[in-house]
This record gives structure tokens, C-alpha cells and sequence, in this order.
């Protein structure tokens, strides 16, 4: 029988499946003891049950050990303060070395076997002499990784403009190309400043309303397409699909008239039989 699969939360909303073989009652919150690469970690518990286990999960997931306990809550806020001024000497051994990569992040393994240096970059960067350099303060496994600046977001967390945390940092676990023709589908002015999200690309969100308005926008004619009704050609000037209005501008008329999508499909169908009888 496969053992229950639970959802860990780690430093920078790092999220990881890992198996309770020995069946430890936890919940959301709780901190835990989980195996590691060559070592053991510390992480929180965020989710339990059957959502995680029909979640996409690549690879074998390691085990949980135990409960956490107070001295290793203890420890972790060691290893945060410890953290806080290995990013600091990152930063400095980083300008020494004359990198172009910019820091993010410092984590260190709970049992302090690897320290993980999270970086960003336009470019490849070789950093096997900052590697050394870092190694020799530190006596442990040092490990650089580049991330891009999605991931960078994710790490850091803050809040959209909408007001709540990231989307990225809360419950996102890959993220999807966005392109400018999700916009241009939701007829979005594509002005970048109100597009971008906090990390400079375009806002994940973009992609959440597309099927939405694939489906939808099947019902409505095109913007600009010239339609002929029983009262004349008319040029469609704009849609509201939430209103499910279609606004028609007729010749030698100053304002669009607002047509219920009901109302002008009807109208276009009279003037296709009319068109037929004739």
C-alpha cells in the first residue's frame, strides 16, 4: 500500500510531496523533520490529504521522519540569522569576483550540509572561483543556482496589485508562457506598466480568463466587421461580453447603439432570411 503523500512548505514557498511512512498525525502548520540530500531538512506542513496526492508529482518523494520539536525550531531561527549574513558576504564575494548576477536568496540546509546561493542572470555566469571562495569560508556544500525572475518573485513573495499575495507564492507550482495575445483576446490595452506584473513580465492572471474568453468570444462578431441588419450596414465599434452587449455604429448615426447579443442575433438571422427569400 503507497504510503500518504503530504505537502511541505520550505523557505522561499518552496513546495515538496514527501511520503508519511510512518503514518506521524500532523496538520497544515506543523513542522517536521524530513530526509534530505545527504542530510535532513526542516519544513511546514501545507497540505494533507487526497488534493495532494492528485497533484503532478515527478520523481520518488522522500520520507518524513519525525515531528519537529522545540530545540529544532530553535535551530531554524539560527540558521534564518545565519542566512541573513551569508547574503550579505555573498554579495560582497560577488563584487570581489566582478560576477553580473544579482543575489536573491541564501538557504541553508537544516543540518547546515548544503548552503544554496539563489542568483539571477541575463547570462551564464562561471562562478567555479566564487564557488571555492565561498566553500573555504563556509566549510560546507555550496551549491549556486540561477533562477529567473518568476522564480525570483516566488522567492521573495510581496503583493500583486490587486492587493493579495502572489499568486506564484501562494499556490502556482509551474508557470505558463504568457504572451501578449492573451491581451489582445481580452481586448486589454497594451499599455506594459499595467500588463507586468512585480517581477517585469506579464501577469500569470492573464492566463486564467483565456479559455473563458475563447469560448466566448465565438458568439460575438469581430471589432470593425461591417454587418448587415434589417435597418442598414452597421460597423461593430466594441463588445462587452459580460454585459453580453455588442455595440453597432450605423451611417450617419454619432453614437453606437448598445445591442443585447440576443437581440442581434436575431436580427442578423431575420436579415439572412430576408436575404433568402429574396
Amino acid at each position: 500500500m503507497t504510503p500518504e503523500i503530504i505537502e511541505i512548505e520550505f523557505k522561499g514557498n518552496k513546495r515538496v510531496p514527501y511520503f508519511n511512512p510512518k503514518e506521524i498525525k500532523v496538520k497544515p502548520g506543523d513542522y517536521v523533520i524530513v530526509e534530505a540530500d545527504k542530510g535532513i531538512d526542516l519544513g511546514r506542513v501545507n497540505k494533507i490529504g487526497r488534493l495532494v496526492a492528485l497533484t503532478n508529482i515527478k520523481g520518488e518523494p522522500k520520507n518524513i521522519i519525525r515531528k519537529a520539536v522545540p530545540e529544532d525550531l530553535q535551530k531554524l531561527k539560527e540558521n534564518r540569522k545565519k542566512e541573513a549574513e551569508a547574503f550579505v558576504v555573498g554579495r560582497e564575494k560577488i563584487k570581489k569576483h566582478n560576477l553580473n548576477m544579482k543575489l536573491v536568496d541564501v538557504e541553508y540546509q537544516f543540518d547546515n550540509n548544503k548552503l544554496t546561493f539563489y542568483f539571477t542572470s541575463d547570462k551564464r555566469v562561471d562562478f567555479r572561483a566564487l564557488v571555492r571562495d565561498l566553500a573555504a569560508k563556509y566549510r560546507t556544500r555550496i551549491e549556486l543556482r540561477q533562477i529567473g525572475v518568476r522564480d525570483e518573485a516566488r522567492r521573495l513573495g510581496g503583493l500583486g496589485v490587486c492587493g493579495k499575495p502572489l499568486c506564484c507564492s501562494c499556490f502556482m507550482q509551474e508557470f505558463e508562457p504568457v504572451t501578449t495575445q492573451y491581451a489582445r483576446l481580452q481586448n486589454l490595452p497594451l499599455n506594459t506598466c499595467k500588463l507586468t506584473g512585480v517581477c517585469g513580465r506579464l501577469k500569470c492572471c492573464l492566463v486564467y480568463e483565456k479559455a473563458f474568453y475563447e469560448e466566448n468570444l465565438q458568439k460575438y462578431p469581430h471589432i470593425d466587421s461591417k454587418i448587415q441588419t434589417v435597418r442598414g450596414e452597421a460597423i461593430v465599434e466594441k463588445i462587452d461580453i459580460f454585459k453580453e452587449l455588442i455595440y453597432l455604429r450605423f451611417k450617419n448615426e454619432e453614437e453606437a447603439d448598445a445591442i443585447p447579443l440576443e437581440k442581434f442575433q436575431q436580427i442578423t438571422r431575420e436579415t439572412y432570411y430576408a436575404a433568402a427569400e429574396l
